[in-house]
């Protein structure tokens, strides 16, 4: 499964009790549909997003970065200290490609970005794509 959004802040690594490292970061996908009335209704969707292969990643996964990414989604649901039913979505990506870069602050030399995700399907020469 792929979905594309864009980061909503800077991914976090963190490594827990077994030793083993994840990356977590969130994505905002956004939606439109024009309802029965003929308006146009905008949707946003928060997904939380988990990285497993390399704690590498962080300095490429900015706030407002562009990504499409590949794995495969879990929900879980449980009630709130209030008693309101909760739930969100986690999305578990096995691959990302950097589609265009977020906030221009923090520039990145080439060779850093190619080394840091060319092997989870990442591609420098696509960060300039027109969407």
């Amino acid at each position: 499964m792929n979905i594309i959004g864009r980061l909503t802040g800077n991914a976090v690594a963190a490594t827990l009790k077994d030793e083993r490292q994840v990356v977590n970061f969130s994505i905002a996908v956004n939606d439109s549909y024009k309802n029965k009335a003929g308006v146009w209704v905008k949707l946003t969707e928060y997904i939380d997003c988990s990285f497993w292969q390399s704690p590498k990643v962080v300095p490429v996964l900015t706030q407002g970065t562009l990504v499409e990414l590949t794995g495969w989604a879990s929900a879980r649901a449980w009630a709130g200290q209030d008693g309101e039913p909760k739930a969100r979505i986690n999305f578990h990506t096995s691959q990302f490609k950097i589609l265009k870069r977020g906030s221009k602050k923090e520039e990145l030399d080439t060779a850093t970005v190619h080394d840091n995700h060319s092997a989870q399907g990442g591609s420098p020469e696509n960060d300039d794509l027109p969407f």
